[in-house]
């Protein structure tokens, strides 16, 4: 058997990343002077007066779905949604204020939706906000007849003064990880194609080094990071954030280094959820492909200065470590 990449599963993020420079190329044309960041950040900040910015960030939770669907569990991917919009706008210090959905289907049945927003709702209870609309669009031709997307688009708040984009991070600073407990809602493509495609396997496989089935595995919730930050805040020196979603440790701590910053992450300093080495080992899939589609078990980072890393990974409890830390180089991040 061929070795399995992203790109063979349907996934090119090379190209997706040459569309983002297209993307934001044309937005930066739509902006007035009270836009506050550029395209290529975790989330948008627009500056509404009284010191104070609106912060925004929409997502998807990509094939997930498609294992959703496979298990008859429809409840649990708004959750997902919902805690990784979240996400996305804690690493710049905004708290949620409302969110939106776009759920798109052919022939869903009333109930099936029903159960999709209760996940969103529940999402929203776990956040603080408020979800406010949305838009169920049904589309027979567009999606097959037992499928569906779904989309959120979150609003939060922050103080202009109180925003965190990664600015003052510097060499000397501390990287500390908080853990993933799966595959969260990015590498579905790559992860089914090695283990139902190429292994064959069900999602109601049971499998011993996992402890629970293989759709278990890949259900699992992402993680709310919000209330780390909540429990981090305005007691230590938070230089900068990134919430490690698609395109891995590397595609997303990037996001938030300014120049003449360079990450030295220990590759073997996350806890790695068992789920990866699986697909790693049924689809043959080289190590820097697995980083590159995949969390790798680092689910957050939170970068501090030196002299409070301790007093940080007190407060951030039982779970948190030291990932790696900043050095003076060219921009980027480094796998160690």
């Amino acid at each position: 058997m061929d070795r399995i990449t992203y790109a063979s599963s349907g996934v090119d993020i090379a190209a997706g990343d040459r569309a983002k420079e297209k993307i934001a190329r044309l937005a930066k044309s739509t902006f007035s002077q009270n836009v506050l960041t550029q395209i290529g950040l975790f989330a948008g900040a627009y500056d509404i007066g009284n010191g104070e910015a609106l912060m925004s960030s929409a997502d998807g939770v990509g094939t997930k779905i498609m294992v959703a669907t496979q298990m008859g569990i429809y409840n649990t991917v708004g959750v997902d949604l919902v805690h990784h919009c979240a996400n996305d706008i804690a690493v710049h210090n905004a708290d949620p204020l409302f969110f939106l959905d776009y759920i798109g289907h052919s022939a869903l049945s009333p109930d099936i939706i029903a159960k999709i927003v209760e996940g969103l709702a529940i999402g929203c209870l776990d956040i603080g906000a408020a979800l406010i609309g949305g838009e169920t669009a049904q589309m027979p031709g567009i999606y097959p007849p037992d499928e569906f997307d779904l989309v959120g688009f979150i609003v939060g708040r922050v103080k202009r003064d109180e925003m965190i984009t990664g600015a003052k991070i510097a060499p000397g600073d501390i990287v500390i990880g908080l853990p993933a407990n799966g595959l969260h809602t990015n590498g579905y493509s790559l992860a089914r194609m090695a283990l139902f495609d190429a292994a064959k396997m069900k999602p109601e496989t049971y499998i011993a080094e996992l402890g629970e089935t293989i759709g278990e595995a890949l259900l699992k919730i992402h993680p709310l990071y919000l209330n780390s930050l909540r429990a981090l805040r305005g007691k230590a020196d938070i230089r900068g954030m990134a919430h490690i979603t698609g395109g891995g440790v590397k595609g997303n701590l990037v996001r938030v280094l300014p120049e003449g910053c360079r990450a030295q992450i220990a590759k073997n300093s996350a806890p790695v959820p068992p789920i990866f080495a699986l697909i790693r080992r049924l689809g043959q899939i080289e190590e820097s492909e697995m980083f590159s589609a995949f969390n790798m078990g680092f689910g957050y980072f939170f970068i501090v200065a030196k002299d409070d890393a301790d007093n940080a990974l007190r407060l951030l409890g039982a779970g948190s470590f030291i990932a790696g830390e900043i050095v003076a180089g060219e921009r980027g991040v480094e796998l160690i």
